[in-house]
């Protein structure tokens, strides 16, 4: 057990010092993070403001005119107002705006006989979600105007029934504070298969693999050796990424420090058991980055329910998201974040990822034991 112990200590040592000694490890580990963290919260995000719109108005009446100025002064607008419908069309065909209102010509004669006063509005629909904000955006203009317009003239107690919406968690609908939190887990799922693929594939290249093979070591002790100086970089890196996104971005993390450890443990556990796993198939650097990054960035980009929603995927690939770690990553994370310790929907991602970490391990001891016979 001693001498276990002793060897054990010594390939941690050496792991250490080769951290030390070899900057891409310490590259990929902090400096990688933070470049992605900050491209993913200042340049990416899914809030649509000052939107170019036409507003074609065809009616020289107050309300008309009240109308269309509302919609010039909406911050989700920048508005162009004309009474020539041609010309908006022309923009709208061209790409200089996504949107069209029509304020028809009849549109405060309807209005004053209490009758229906529709206006029309036309989205570019070659940008689907685009074309979504535009008729959203445009229809809460809409709703608000007619809401002053009812105060106004004292009619507001006659209204009929109306939605009052309320949105938790993140009541401001900023994509950002939903955004950073799945980025995270889509860093740490590059930065976790990166860092045990990229580094044992180059010992299989430089022949020191095999020496240390040729060693009392087990199976056990290399596993072990090589996956704790890497865990423990990978830590630092999804606490300073936390730190980033609270103290930087001002994104609100409601839950605990304990939650964030457990699900940061299990999840690095099962992406350095990926890396792991790899590192043994592919014995040459490049083949094992770009191994990672297939298998490790596309499915968690994609897969994970970080942009695209996993309910509205093919039966077929929502069964394939479950062996996606950080699938159960992006769901605890944006829930620390926003929610809090809800512990019946972290703990059971939790105890699935130390599955996968398990099964992961398991594939790796054997598939060294079968090279080293």
């Amino acid at each position: 057990m001693n001498g276990r112990l002793r060897r054990l200590k010594a390939l941690i040592r050496k792991e250490f010092v080769q951290v030390v000694r070899d900057p891409s490890s310490l590259l990929i580990a902090f400096v990688l993070p933070m470049i992605l963290l900050f491209l993913f919260g200042y340049g990416v995000s899914l809030d649509a403001k000052r939107i170019r719109i036409g507003v074609a108005l065809q009616d020289s009446g107050e309300e008309a005119a009240a109308l269309a100025a509302a919609f010039l002064a909406s911050p989700y607008f920048e508005a162009r107002i004309s009474r020539d419908a041609r010309m908006l069309e022309a923009d709208l065909l061209a790409g200089r705006s996504r949107g069209l209102v029509v304020i028809a010509s009849d549109f405060s004669r309807r209005l004053h006989q209490a009758g229906p006063a529709p206006v029309q509005i036309i989205a570019d629909g070659s940008e689907t979600n685009t074309a979504n904000y535009v008729q959203n955006y445009a229809q809460g203009v809409l709703s608000t105007w007619a809401s002053l317009q009812r105060l106004k003239q004292g009619t507001a107690g006659q209204a009929g029934p109306r939605l009052v919406p309320r949105i938790w968690f993140n009541p401001e609908l900023e994509s950002r504070d939903s955004l950073v939190p799945g980025a995270i887990a889509i860093i740490m799922a590059i930065i976790g298969t990166l860092l045990t693929a990229m580094v044992v594939s180059r010992e299989w290249e430089r022949g020191t693999m095999e020496a240390l093979m040729a060693t009392p070591v087990g199976i056990a002790e290399v596993i072990i050796g090589k996956l704790i100086p890497y865990f423990l970089l990978g830590m630092i890196a999804m606490l300073g990424s936390v730190a980033i996104a609270v103290f930087l971005f001002q994104v609100p993390f409601r839950g605990s420090l304990a939650a964030l450890l457990l699900t940061s443990v299990a999840f690095l556990l099962a992406a350095l058991g990926q890396g792991l796993l790899i590192s043994t198939a592919a014995k040459n650097q490049f083949v094992a980055a770009q191994i990672a990054m297939v298998t490790g960035f596309l499915p968690a980009f994609l897969l994970s329910g970080f942009i695209f929603e996993i309910a509205s995927m093919p039966l077929p690939i929502r069964g394939l998201t479950h062996i996606i770690p950080a699938r159960y990553l992006v769901t605890n994370l944006q829930t620390l974040f926003l929610v809090g310790d809800v512990w019946p929907l972290l703990l059971p991602n939790i105890l699935i990822l130390l599955g996968l970490a398990v099964v992961l391990f398991f594939v790796t001891a054997r598939k060294t034991s079968k090279r080293l016979r």
